[in-house]
């Protein structure tokens, strides 16, 4: 039995075309700022997103730890943000021990923070503050929210003094979720990450945008970070196909949708409901553990992710296929029938 894992949309590898892409690429020194295609990618990115500028980083979490960086430096400064936030649970505490930021965490109740919390969490006008956002709410179900969603939350930072953030790791995620432009997502925020990796299919890279000012910033930043890298032009060529496949996500909202409805069906098991779903599934068993039921489904051929007490993460991405949504749903129904044990 050859195991289905949909424990990421990090899992995928480079297909042909994006190979020969990158075997092709026009590349110089990104430390030099001289690499053309590590160029073209933060122009048409910063394009895409609606903003004077972005830099190419190696991950989310540094172009997350850059906006931290850029905006708090490193005296202390307060980053108010959703306790189930990614920065908050699994980017390893960057924000509080390397720019030594005060975490003050919301309720994020699909991923949102009301306005009313923000203007009560925020210190005042003494120290630097950051409001941070995210879309889409990987731990709140992988929910995507709409540009008004994200503008009144950023609204209320904005009045108390704050800058703003977003976490746009999975934001293509959301612009085909909610019908929405990047640009409009990214508008809120004074600097937004969106990564190559997650749901795109690069096998590296993200980028952090924003004004032209503040991207120069973060840019002796990350080369301050050990983030600079030489011919990364190469990596830059396969950020560029990935970007230019963003509306076939549709796809896997649809085989995350059917595998939603078959996981549903199965007696005894939970499947978490939001407005409006992208290419995550969660799953609990009330009473089981995460990790018995991560591995009852590995043990028939199915990997997923605990992600809390007794909930599981499954992520469709790019390189799933109709089979592989209807081997998952038939192994998990026999994998987690109550009182049960499927075959190995």
């Amino acid at each position: 039995m050859t195991p289905v894992d949909l424990r990421s949309d990090t899992r995928t590898v480079p297909d042909d075309a994006m190979r020969k892409a990158m075997s092709v690429a026009a590349v110089g020194d990104d430390s030099y700022g001289d690499d053309p295609t590590v160029a073209e990618l933060e122009e048409t990115a910063a394009g895409l997103l609606g903003t004077d500028a972005a830099v190419f980083t190696p991950s989310t979490t540094m172009s997350n730890l850059l906006a931290v960086l850029l905006w708090l430096g490193t005296d202390g400064g307060v980053l108010v943000v959703g306790r189930r936030a990614h920065v908050v649970t699994l980017e390893n505490d960057g924000a509080r021990r390397l720019a030594r930021a005060r975490l003050v965490t919301l309720a994020d109740p699909a991923g949102h923070l009301s306005p009313a919390d923000v203007t009560a969490a925020l210190p005042g006008p003494a120290g630097r503050t950051l409001l941070w956002l995210e879309n889409t709410a990987n731990l709140a179900g992988g929910h995507a929210q709409t540009p008004a969603e994200l503008a009144t939350s950023a609204r209320a930072g904005r009045a108390g003094g704050a800058r703003v953030h977003l976490d746009g790791a999975r934001l293509t995620n959301a612009a085909v979720a909610t019908g929405s432009s990047l640009a409009d997502l990214a508008a809120p925020a004074d600097t937004v990450a969106l990564s190559l990796s997650k749901g795109l299919g690069a096998p590296a890279g993200a980028l952090l945008a924003g004004p032209a000012s503040a991207i120069a910033e973060a840019r002796e930043l990350r080369q301050m970070l050990g983030g600079t890298m030489h011919q990364a032009g190469v990596l830059a060529a396969a950020g560029l196909v990935a970007l230019g496949r963003r509306h076939e996500l549709a796809r896997d909202h649809e085989r995350a949708d059917r595998l939603r409805k078959g996981l549903g069906g199965i007696d005894g098991v939970d499947v978490v409901e939001v407005d409006r779903p992208t290419n995550m599934v969660f799953l609990r068993r009330v009473g089981t553990p995460a990790e018995v039921t991560a591995t009852r489904l590995a043990e028939n051929g199915v990997l997923v992710l605990p992600v809390g007490d007794d909930t599981v993460r499954l992520v469709v991405h790019r390189q799933h296929t109709d089979d592989d949504i209807e081997a998952v749903t038939v192994r998990a129904a026999l994998a987690l029938r109550p009182n049960g044990r499927g075959p190995a």
